[in-house]
């Protein structure tokens, strides 16, 4: 479905910066819309994206961080040790994940009650398995690996996973074509390449990556357009500007695809009258694929844009900070 008809005009050539700054700011003042509510379960993982794009871009202060906190706060679940993706919401892995990166972010990470954040994530691992569940309904795939791994590097405290196990269960998502799929056996795709190489990252063992091979399975995800795709076949997507680059840039690979040409598709699905980006041009834009679109420009050195961290999806300066490296 298109936003506005911008056929008449070319689409953007340059970052509209203040544009996305107002667009993301916007996002918070639409409670007369249905739309609000029925994306309550992702409001933990949206503020995570509004904030990472408004950092991209230098620009955090552009939301009120006192009150950014105490939100986070109020989705705290004290019994289980973890957050909501909204209050009154059950609490999950990957919103609890979402929190730790705000607050890390904030340089707020000590407000945090650390042990009972890194029991609940403990508790979600299958012990035969080695994967992760995302909650106490025990949906299992290489995803909440990478949120679970990531959420205790955040907090410093590796140390308490069971490493072997953790990496049993991802090298067993690999697949013949270097790619790595959702579980044992399920076809490859760009977004679990990377839960599972950046997983494999802040455990060190990226040895069980076959990186040529994988890397030219990632490069065959450009199109003509310049966009990528997460698997064969399927349609160019912005957010897999985030997904295989940075699985690219841990591997030392960027230059293995037309940096230009990406850059050029994902400046093109700017909305060049409301800001945002959108999945492909034309498209209506969203927070999502906004903050994959500018961390994908970021690194591919786009001018203007503070460096991201391929591993954490966040800003070099905040994990340099965090993890002391």
């Amino acid at each position: 479905m298109a936003a506005t008809d911008h056929h008449h005009q070319p689409p953007p050539q340059e970052l509209l910066t203040d544009l996305h700054v107002q667009y993301i700011q916007s996002l918070d003042q639409k409670r007369d819309d249905l739309s609000y509510y029925y994306t309550e379960h992702l409001r933990m993982n949206g503020i995570y994206w509004g904030l990472t794009s408004l950092a991209l871009v230098n620009r955090v202060d552009a939301l009120p961080r006192d009150a950014m906190l105490a939100w986070v706060h109020s989705c705290w679940v004290p019994q289980v040790g973890a957050f909501a993706p909204h209050p009154g919401h059950e609490p999950h892995l990957h919103s609890t994940l979402s929190a730790v990166q705000i607050l890390a972010t904030h340089d707020a990470l000590d407000s945090l009650d650390k042990d009972r954040v890194v029991a609940f994530v403990l508790s979600l691992q299958d012990p035969v398995r080695g994967s992760f569940a995302g909650d106490e309904w025990n949906e299992q795939d290489s995803r909440f690996s990478y949120c679970a791994v990531s959420c205790l590097s955040l907090l410093g405290r590796l140390d308490a996973l069971d490493k072997a196990k953790t990496v049993r269960f991802l090298e067993a998502c690999r697949n013949f074509d270097g790619g790595f799929g959702r579980v044992e056996g399920a076809e490859s795709h760009a977004a679990y390449v990377w839960t599972c190489v950046g997983a494999l990252a802040m455990l060190d063992r990226l040895d069980l990556v076959d990186a040529d091979t994988l890397c030219w399975w990632l490069c065959e995800r450009q199109l003509p357009c310049g966009g990528l795709n997460g698997r064969p076949e399927k349609l160019e997507d912005v957010c897999y500007s985030w997904w295989a680059i940075a699985s690219l840039a841990i591997l030392g690979r960027t230059h293995w695809i037309d940096g230009d040409k990406l850059a050029q598709f994902i400046l093109s699905a700017q909305d060049p009258d409301k800001g945002g980006i959108a999945d492909r041009p034309d498209d209506v834009p969203d927070v999502f694929h906004t903050v994959f679109g500018l961390a994908g420009l970021s690194l591919l050195d786009y001018p203007g844009l503070e460096e991201i961290d391929p591993v954490y999806c966040m800003p070099r300066a905040v994990t340099r900070r965090v993890l002391g490296k």
